[in-house]
């Protein structure tokens, strides 16, 4: 069994901030070509892993071009992933993020966006067209509507304008989350909003 507790390698228990800072500094040696893990995905790797202690969940977009762990520099059992398109939330994520921070004492929920996001796009087309894909591509498009929609589906900068609002209102949505407020108040927990950046590898934080 896993530790409920969200505690670190070292046996602290870790903060929404420490844990946010862990996260960046990944990011940092990601970027510098200097990772410490690598692409050390051996079954002698997975193994030294030991039990299941996550310190964040990280909620991106399934664009093949943003590897989660890769890009953050994690290795086995240090964070969570969970990808859908344009990390679309629906009741099966909401039930994974809330199982994660309430069973395993995950301190972190990152949701991470990112440029030239493909099922962004595909939400402004449907806008500007009219014409609703079929089949559940629709459900994708619907739930990130209300992001074009604010930012204006014919503004000429509305695909960056929509990712980041996109982003923003499912941090908003995770923040609202019925299992999430309450830690989230108590500073228990944290919820960020970030993009990463397709052309330099790295990850900046909304609103921070």
């Amino acid at each position: 069994m896993s530790s409920p507790h969200g505690t670190s390698a070292g046996g602290g228990r870790r903060t929404p901030r420490s844990a946010l800072v862990e996260l960046l500094a990944g990011n940092r040696r990601f970027v510098s070509g200097r990772p410490v893990h690598g692409h050390d995905v051996t079954a002698a790797a997975a193994v030294a892993s030991g039990d299941q202690q996550p310190y964040a969940v990280v909620l991106g977009c399934i664009d093949s071009r943003v590897p989660l762990e890769a890009i953050f520099d994690q290795t086995f059992g240090s964070i969570c992933v969970i990808r859908t398109g344009a990390h679309v939330l629906d009741r099966a994520v909401h039930g994974s993020i809330e199982f994660v921070v309430g069973q395993l004492g995950v301190p972190l929920v990152m949701v991470l966006g990112h440029e030239r996001c493909g099922a962004v796009a595909s939400a402004i087309d449907t806008l500007r067209s009219g014409e609703r894909p079929g089949g559940a591509l629709a459900y994708l498009v619907d739930q990130i509507a209300p992001a074009v929609t604010e930012v204006g589906a014919d503004d000429p900068r509305a695909h960056p304008m929509a990712v980041r609002r996109h982003v923003r209102r499912t941090v908003a949505a995770l923040r609202a989350d019925e299992l999430l407020s309450e830690p989230v108040a108590e500073g228990r927990v944290d919820v960020v909003g970030a993009l990463y950046d397709l052309a330099t590898g790295e990850v900046a934080l909304l609103d921070r």
